[in-house]
């Protein structure tokens, strides 16, 4: 176990995807880094997703700067192949990445800044110009306290801990959330005969992951430049050419256009990758917002009662970063950080965010631009205090 430094040049916190493509990019511009991330393997936050879990985005829209998602991981890249890239990427650019250390707090220093980290029994910080904290947008997840939820003895697990319908186990299935993890696990138990109930409070944009062989992504980038109200009203027609209403399937239309809904309410477009078969089939059933649990039942706003084997709670994911920055004044009530990309905020010169815009455009792609960014204000930062790894 090799010791950490008590100094570097930068410091990026997370293994992901966005932390390995700012580790690469500060590389690439003459500024060492290390990664620090407490988990064991690179990507690991990928590792604990659903077996059935692939890219929503295309292969060739996905990669990170300065290595492109091979070919053979195919078009819609799994989730093991996602995890294999990311391996590849860490070795490729021969990264820094120290594994089982986790990094407890960022303080401000006099002219530095200071990354507390702990691992196992040890402790200590590193001295740094520049901190990076690419911690992940899906972070930890958010599991609403329902009335009565405690007493329910059926199994109730969180989107994050589903695996497979076989480890579930249930006959008859609740999935609390239409958004992308609820429905493409609300899917995956049809396919295996599940019973399935699937809970909305609010109706989502469902769109289709490509319509004529071209990736939905590329129709979303083709459409950016344009007014959000452009956008929603091209998006909102494509909806109704390719998908069609779903009202008579359980969804009405959502209250708020795609761009409009992902600009105000952050929340982005649901992408069909199963769900409208199952629909139409009639092995999922859309049904009413959950109200309360008692022991054995779920019983929902308007009235029904379920009375499901297990229960999957999608309800989404905090950014979790208040233990590790939550003093520096740098996140907004959401958790949210107040800044992004090169973004700086006066107070806080050389700490930047990667990896917490979740674009429409897929925030894969937005983390590699987002990460050469940062790379390029960090080694213009040193080089005006005559740092020597960036004079050349």
């Amino acid at each position: 176990m090799s010791a950490l430094p008590e100094r570097v040049p930068a410091v990026v916190i997370g293994a992901g995807p966005a932390g390995l493509a700012a580790a690469a990019e500060l590389q690439r511009v003459g500024i060492e880094a290390i990664v620090l991330d407490k988990a064991d393997r690179v990507g690991a936050s990928w590792a604990g997703h659903y077996d059935r879990l692939h890219l929503h985005t295309s292969r060739g829209l996905s990669g990170l700067p300065g290595y492109r998602i091979p070919r053979r991981y195919g078009r819609w890249v799994a989730r093991d192949g996602v995890l294999a890239y990311l391996a590849e990427y860490a070795d490729l650019h021969a990264l820094d990445v120290r594994l089982g250390v986790e990094a407890s707090a960022v303080e401000r220093g006099v002219d530095e800044w200071r990354v507390a980290w702990r691992r196992g029994d040890e402790s200590g910080a590193i001295a740094t110009d520049t901190v990076v904290v690419a911690t992940g947008y899906n972070h930890t997840p958010k599991r609403p306290d329902w009335p009565g939820l405690k007493t329910f003895t059926g199994k109730v697990v969180h989107s994050s801990e589903y695996k497979n319908p076989g480890l579930l186990a249930a006959r008859e299935a609740l999935v609390i959330g239409p958004g992308n993890s609820g429905a493409e696990i609300a899917a995956d138990l049809a396919d295996a005969g599940v019973r399935v109930s699937l809970a909305m409070r609010t109706p989502p944009n469902v769109v289709l992951r490509a319509v004529a062989g071209i990736p939905s992504q590329a129709l979303v980038l083709s459409m950016s430049p344009l007014p959000v109200r452009a956008q929603d009203a091209l998006s909102g027609l494509l909806q109704r050419l390719v998908v069609g209403d779903l009202r008579k399937h359980g969804i009405p239309k959502a209250p708020r256009g795609i761009a409009t809904q992902q600009l105000r309410d952050d929340v982005t477009p649901t992408i069909d990758v199963g769900l409208l078969r199952a629909l139409k089939s009639g092995a999922v059933k859309v049904v009413a917002a959950v109200e309360r649990f008692t022991t054995d039942t779920v019983v929902l706003t308007d009235g029904t009662e379920l009375h499901p084997d297990a229960v999957v709670l999608a309800t989404g994911f905090q950014r979790g970063l208040e233990p590790l920055v939550g003093d520096l004044g740098v996140l907004a009530a959401s958790g949210r950080p107040l800044i992004n990309a090169d973004a700086q905020l006066a107070a806080h010169p050389g700490l930047f965010f990667v990896g917490y815009s979740n674009p429409l455009t897929g925030n894969l792609r937005q983390v590699g631009l987002d990460a050469t960014k940062i790379a390029k204000a960090a080694a213009s930062a040193l080089a005006k205090k005559g740092h020597p790894a960036v004079l050349r």
